[in-house]
């Protein structure tokens, strides 16, 4: 049973196959693996127990996706598309959402006086950006007068804010700055688009994640590169933002690339790409899609689909929010508010 349970959660397919199973099972007679296989109400069946077993999953783990699949044994990726291939709402799936109004929240550190304050670049749209007024739910820059900041990453802190009610202070700081900032105790948390590495959980603990931003790469429509159907095919010189396992990680997996000097921050990366600079970049599908919304010349090279494509794990891709180390009080109550929440709701 533990074996068939496991097959069927890590298939994409609707059919169990012998590729399925593992190899000390997979010596069974083809002909008894088809008459199984194609055995009326066979695929039903199939599906029906995906379902059960993601349905308890998801009401076990109180709505958090990740720790739905963490307690199955598979990826994010899978439970998602499980769960969207089959219309689970993991919203609704929990009787009573806990309710955090009201939380008393006067003794976690950093949020004594009610005010959360947050770090970010403000310049890494759609993460976060800067503009002039409060339009769309824009929050002041309070070390930068006169500008607001807005994007996915205010969202999210808004959010958080709102369900605690903490007033939400922005503070507008270079990339390579931000962690130390967070450990010098000027800004409570980081909210901008960082992804959940291995390296950067050594320095900080980090709540969440609050989204899921899979590496593509961006190219001129007309190039040469744009026509690629994956990472083996891409050619040309190419770069990415500093500190992110885009340049570190990915770009070396590119064999035919001859890899630039690192771009400071992300306008940077994209404007290298559009001047003509480096042929290509690699970033996350928010930043590309930011990226081509703003230069019309621009094209988002996606090889999710294909197996020629990035290998990064989980955490490379997980976006998370970053507190100091050992201030698990402020993480706990921030992955309250997150673990509800999944692709569909946070692009609502």
């Amino acid at each position: 049973k533990n074996v068939v349970d496991r097959a069927v959660l890590n298939s994409a397919d609707a059919v169990l196959r012998a590729h399925h199973l593992p190899s000390t099972l997979q010596s069974a007679e083809s002909s008894s693996t088809g008459r199984i296989a194609n055995a009326p109400g066979f695929t039903e069946t199939i599906a029906r127990m995906e379902q059960e077993f993601i349905v308890d999953a998801l009401k076990n783990a109180r709505g958090n996706i990740h720790q739905a699949a963490r307690d199955l044994g598979i990826t994010y990726r899978i439970i998602y598309y499980k769960m969207k291939k089959y219309g689970i709402d993991a919203m609704h799936l929990v009787s009573a959402v806990e309710d955090l109004t009201g939380t008393d929240t006067s003794a976690i550190p950093g949020v004594e006086d009610g005010v959360l304050t947050v770090g970010m670049e403000c310049t890494y749209a759609p993460y976060n950006w800067t503009q002039t007024d409060d339009s769309n739910g824009a929050v002041p820059i309070v070390n930068n007068p006169g500008s607001y900041a807005n994007g996915y990453d205010v969202m999210i802190a808004q959010r958080i804010c709102d369900t605690y009610g903490w007033k939400l202070e922005v503070q507008v700081i270079e990339w390579d700055g931000l962690i130390p900032a967070l450990n010098a105790g000027t800004i409570d948390a980081v909210i901008a688009g960082q992804s959940m590495t291995t390296s950067r959980m050594e320095q900080v603990d980090m709540a969440g994640p609050y989204f899921y931003a899979s590496i593509v790469c961006v190219a001129k429509k007309d190039s040469e590169q744009a026509q690629a159907k994956g990472i083996s095919e891409l050619t040309g010189t190419c770069t990415a933002q500093s500190g992110t396992i885009w340049y570190t990680d990915c770009l070396p997996q590119v064999e035919g690339a001859q890899i630039m000097a690192q771009s400071e921050s992300a306008p940077a990366m994209i404007m290298a790409v559009e001047s003509g600079t480096v042929d290509f970049i690699c970033t996350d599908m928010p930043t590309a899609m930011g990226a081509c919304a703003t230069y019309s010349d621009l094209a988002i090279l996606d090889f999710s689909n294909s197996e020629d494509n990035f290998k990064v794990d989980e955490g490379q891709i997980n976006i998370g929010i970053s507190v100091v180390k050992g201030n698990t009080e402020l993480k706990d109550a921030m992955d309250k508010v997150l673990a509800p929440l999944n692709a569909d709701i946070f692009n609502a």
